[in-house]
């Protein structure tokens, strides 16, 4: 089995480009936090070479930019070509199959502005209920035969 899945944020802004064949594409690194910091304390992350193609390609340039946060599915690819010297080269990079946008417009809170205006009725969250509502118990109503009590949840 060969699936890779990472969220990470972009290093550059993605540059869309077309094979001969008129396919865009987008090769892009992503960094990708690991989980553990260095003996100084300080975070380190990996970065990842990806590479995505047709309709996400071209919507990943459009709507994302540098340091965006995205996840992506795919799988791991390694290619080999011989440089100008005649060195045989290696590439390992996952080849998108996938790629989810993390953030909505204007998240980061850095003053730049995406362009992401596809955004439903559903992913904004309404700030207009009051802090009466959002106190109030979304299972009041619920009848249950478990006789599970609020005291039995973890949660």
């Amino acid at each position: 089995m060969n699936r890779v899945i990472l969220v990470g944020r972009l290093v550059k802004d993605p540059e869309l480009k077309y094979t001969p064949n008129d396919i865009p594409v987008v090769q892009f690194a992503l960094a990708v936090n690991r989980q553990f910091t260095s003996k100084s304390g300080e975070k380190q992350a990996d970065f990842i070479n990806c590479v995505v193609w047709r309709a996400q390609a071209e919507n990943l340039a459009k709507y994302m930019h540098k340091g965006s946060q995205i996840g992506v599915e795919g799988q791991l690819q390694v290619r080999t070509y011989e440089d100008n010297g005649g060195v045989k080269r290696y590439i390992t990079e996952v080849v998108c199959d996938a790629i989810h946008f993390l953030e909505s417009k204007g998240s980061r809170g850095d003053g730049y502005s995406s362009g992401y205006n596809d955004i439903s009725q559903y992913d904004i969250p309404d700030t207009s209920k009051s802090k009466e509502k959002e106190a109030e118990d979304p299972f009041k109503d619920i009848k249950s035969t478990f006789g599970v009590s609020d005291d039995d949840l973890p949660f």
